[in-house]
């Protein structure tokens, strides 16, 4: 099985980081790919980040042709839907991916994220997939997606921290890590602070497992429809639909 796991960002360090732990909660036989798009935005804050960063998505999932599912590794589930118009493949955000997961081993669980401006993004994908009765606060732990990049950054303090006054103050029984740049922190989290601790790109690469080995397709029956065939104007035109689903039928 292989799966394309996108980081929408242009960090490469991020990407690496991702790939390690997408290789590292990937059943023997599965073929991680860790890819980032080459235009965009370094780092996913908010809407207007967002934006910039779906065609580098799309464009990733055309350049590496027939995968066995995708993952989509940007917390707000970025470009998710675009994405599982573009393939008849599995499409599993991490965001998604890790609030299913939650509700199976917790009440109620909590989601620390990073900065302030991503918390309604967050809440909204919490309606939308049916799951905000679950979930008891989104919290912002005001660190810098880059942050977690950086050696010697106090992010880990501050998540932690966050971590600790949503278990006291929400009843949390659980935490949902909110970026993917926090996935190497989520085993020695759950251990500090005796809850489990989600990270969103082992939740989606295992779910991206199973959905594939089940024969799932993402169906087009609906608003994931195949995109009408049509010509792009200017920078996009690399990017026009064939009318054709790319990956596997």
């Amino acid at each position: 099985m292989r799966i394309l796991v996108i980081n929408p960002n242009t960090t490469a360090s991020m990407t690496d980081k991702i790939g390690k732990a997408a290789e590292a909660a990937a059943s023997a036989g599965t073929d991680i790919v860790a890819v980032n798009p080459t235009d965009g935005p370094p780092s996913i804050e908010g809407y207007f980040d967002e934006v910039f960063a779906v065609p580098g998505i799309i464009a990733e999932m055309a350049r590496a042709g027939d995968m066995d599912a995708y993952v989509i590794a940007c917390f707000d589930d970025t470009g998710l839907d675009a994405a599982r118009c573009a393939t008849n493949a599995p499409v599993i955000g991490i965001g998604e991916a890790a609030f299913h997961l939650a509700t199976l081993v917790a009440g109620k669980f909590s989601v620390v994220t990073t900065l302030a401006r991503s918390v309604p993004a967050i809440e909204y994908n919490l309606m939308r997939y049916g799951l905000a009765s679950r979930c008891a606060r989104v919290r912002a732990s005001n660190v810098a997606v880059l942050d977690l990049e950086l050696p010697g950054s106090d992010a880990r303090r501050k998540i932690s921290g966050e971590i600790g006054r949503a278990i006291a103050e929400d009843h949390a029984e659980a935490i949902v890590l909110g970026c993917a740049g926090m996935t190497d922190l989520a085993e020695e989290l759950s251990q500090e602070h005796g809850v489990p601790v989600l990270d969103g790109v082992a939740c989606a690469v295992r779910l991206a497992e199973v959905v594939s080995a089940l024969g799932l397709k993402t169906s087009k029956a609906g608003g994931y429809a195949t995109p009408l065939a049509k010509r792009y104007a200017g920078s996009y035109a690399s990017l026009s639909p064939s009318g054709e689903a790319a990956a596997k039928t």
